[in-house]
């Protein structure tokens, strides 16, 4: 039976649930950061489950609104100091993947002090992708080794990237059915679910069902069973 080791997430819809809401857009992140929460907890308790990557602001996201790109800047470091102590009772080890340089010194203090609170933690692994692009990612780990003396090697390059672990499982919802620039290396053979569901109404429960319907799927990566 399939194990989800490693589940990654493309939270989307948190700005149209919010205006079909009649809210501003900025609820719907609000009401997102909670859902975070949840399903974080969730999969702390979940022993098959080791790595939960989540799509929370993407290179292309600095294209939005100035006023709601800088609220989702404040509700990231709001949202990081929070939940240390949530991290630390379940045992979960925060390790951002992206480039933070671009945020400011003091958010990326924030996610640093994170980081290295919970780097002890031997449980579930919560990543957040932070100003992550796959392309930005590939770019990168390409010119870490570019100056190697041998042929660069598929470990190689897996070893460069940000993140370092094959998907499992890939959720989107939202309803687009679309990978937008995430974890493209990584999700070479992930099993792909899509949900109309916008994710301030996503839930623990649902996760539940598509972990389910995960573990009935003959995985073959290529070859024949």
């Amino acid at each position: 039976m399939n194990q989800a080791k490693h589940i990654a997430i493309i939270m989307d819809g948190n700005g149209r649930w919010a205006e079909l809401k009649g809210k501003k857009r900025v609820k719907g992140h609000e009401a997102g950061a909670e859902v975070v929460r949840e399903i974080t907890e969730f999969c702390a308790v979940h022993k098959d489950i080791e790595r939960l990557t989540l799509y929370a602001f993407s290179t292309e996201n600095w294209k939005r609104p100035r006023l709601e790109v800088e609220f989702l800047m404040k509700l990231l470091e709001k949202y990081l100091k929070s939940e240390l102590d949530t991290y630390l009772k379940n045992n979960i080890r925060f390790e951002p993947i992206g480039d933070i340089r671009a945020f400011s010194k003091p958010l990326q203090k924030t996610i640093k002090e994170v980081k290295e609170k919970t780097a002890h933690c031997d449980g579930l692994v919560q990543s957040l992708a932070l100003n992550y692009g796959a392309k930005d990612e590939l770019l990168r780990a390409v010119n870490k080794i570019k100056d190697s003396q041998n042929d660069i090697t598929e470990e190689m390059l897996s070893n460069a990237l940000d993140c370092k672990h094959d998907v499992d499982l890939l959720i989107r919802t939202g309803g687009d059915h679309r990978l937008s620039n995430y974890l493209l290396w990584q999700a070479a053979y992930a099993e792909f679910f899509f949900r109309d569901i916008l994710w301030p109404d996503f839930s623990a429960k649902e996760l539940e069902k598509i972990i389910k319907e995960f573990k009935k799927i003959e995985r073959r990566f290529g070859g024949l069973k």
